[in-house]
């Protein structure tokens, strides 16, 4: 079910949010029978505690959530969310103790803590939910959550049920929702449209590989979306080991990122075309399945030398990137769940950037700031171009050495792409449960370029 805030209702629950220093002061607002009951309870204001006030018929009659110290909540984001999960199915709104960016952060963590991905289970219990704040525009909060939702579900939903058709088909059905445009080539024709990488990392599986390409909007500046849609990845013909390949559902995290951000730009109807493209493959071995020291030609006519077989994704992309390039965009962000050298330096948390534009830089910090999802900007170092030139083909996909994986693996990118260039080194995946955050799937980046565009695209 979409994620969507409850009707407006006389009978809505009252949430009062309390700092830990104010404890005192919002207890003496209250009844003496109240006051008497939260003091029996220990009610501190301790960030996350939640104690629900019981009415004269047994029912709740007011609810109370610690809100901690600034310092302490600086530590983490929605803590909303994990309040609204200890409640009991019912309607609720916020009395009291939050205002403007607090509000909107509350507003979407309490959306988002009602998502579960249940595909294969009964579907759990009745969430508790909420009236939409006054003070917030909860048309386009609710249409954020239902984007990140759409991320998940595509990363939840394992390689089985999602793989390049699948793939294909939540492309298509976002499409038709938004009323967009939609052109997928697949298979051999991908040889004869130019795409030879895309085939050629796809090739080995019995599922075919493809490039999904979406536009959406007449007027405004473009803007081009590039998704990495490796369904799963064995590794190619240098397999994984079995605990790498545990999580490689989540190798179309890219992919599945940029349809819950165009599912947001669509849906709010900015002012801009939107492109997405996303090559979709799966990295499988059979007799036909390239090979270590194979020299690939890409769209672009640079050759390739590869060197490993699971260093795939920037193969897909490199293809994907000189189409965009094309039709001479305002601006190219790719996303991808790319290098493990990402995690390393940043963590499963923060989404790592690229983008040689400072203006662009600035204004998605300041907005993944505004909407509580962390970026770090991450160098395109030049000195580091030569890493990535073998000798015997134009480029390396993947040097030897193992220093600066994320950065090499963006300067291969860029290679590809003459316009304005922002990429995502994205890991996708929630590795422990958060306030709003199940483990499991997660849209990454998405929001803090969705609150940056209006002032990188000047719309």
């Amino acid at each position: 079910m979409p994620l969507a805030f409850a009707d407006p209702t006389d009978a809505a629950i009252p949430v009062d949010v309390i700092e830990s220093d104010d404890v005192d002061a919002a207890l003496e607002g209250l009844s003496a029978e109240a006051r008497a009951w939260a003091k029996a309870q220990e009610f501190n204001g301790s960030l996350g505690q939640v104690l629900c006030l019981p009415d004269a018929k047994g029912g709740i009659a007011r609810v109370l959530v610690g809100y901690g110290t600034a310092a302490r909540r600086a530590r983490d984001r929605f803590h909303i969310g994990a309040a609204a999960q200890k409640l009991p199915a019912g309607t609720y709104e916020i009395a009291s103790g939050l205002r403007g960016d607090a509000m909107e952060e509350a507003a979407l963590a309490w959306l988002l803590a009602g998502y579960s991905y249940d595909r294969y289970t009964k579907p759990s219990k009745p969430a508790a939910r909420l009236v939409a704040p006054d003070e917030v525009d909860a048309g386009r909060i609710a249409i954020i959550a239902n984007g990140e939702a759409l991320t998940r579900e595509l990363i939840n939903t394992p390689p089985s049920d999602m793989g390049p058709d699948e793939l294909e088909d939540a492309a298509r059905a976002l499409a038709s929702e938004h009323e967009a445009g939609i052109h997928v080539i697949t298979g051999d024709d991908l040889i004869t449209s130019n795409f030879p990488m895309i085939h050629t990392v796809g090739r080995a599986s019995c599922r075919a590989p493809r490039l999904i390409d979406m536009r959406w909007g007449d007027t405004g500046p473009q803007l081009t979306l590039v998704g990495k849609g490796v369904c799963f990845d064995t590794g190619g013909l240098n397999i994984k080991p079995g605990s790498s390949m545990g999580l490689m559902k989540k190798d179309m995290g890219g992919a599945a990122t940029v349809l819950g951000l165009a599912h947001m730009i669509m849906a709010l109807e900015l002012p801009l075309r939107l492109r997405v493209l996303i090559p979709a493959v799966e990295n499988s071995i059979d007799g036909s399945a390239f090979r270590p020291q194979d020299i690939l030609m890409s769209r672009k006519g640079l050759t390739v030398e590869i060197n490993n077989t699971d260093a795939e994704g920037r193969l897909v992309l490199a293809d994907a990137l000189t189409l965009s390039d094309e039709d001479d965009p305002a601006l190219v962000i790719s996303m991808a769940t790319l290098t493990g050298a990402a995690r390393v330096a940043v963590g499963a948390d923060i989404s790592p950037f690229y983008t040689d534009n400072d203006d662009h830089a600035d204004a998605l910090a300041k907005a993944a700031r505004k909407v509580a999802d962390p970026v770090w900007r991450m160098p395109f170092y030049e000195p580091y171009e030569t890493m990535i030139e073998p000798g015997v083909a134009d480029l390396d996909n993947a040097p030897k050495g193992g220093f600066a994986g994320s950065i090499t693996a963006a300067l291969f990118l860029r290679r590809f792409v003459e316009s304005p260039y922002m990429h995502f080194d994205i890991y996708g995946w929630q590795p422990t449960a958060a306030p709003s955050r199940p483990r499991g799937g997660v849209g990454m980046g998405a929001r803090a370029v969705l609150e940056a565009l209006p002032e990188m695209l000047k719309l």
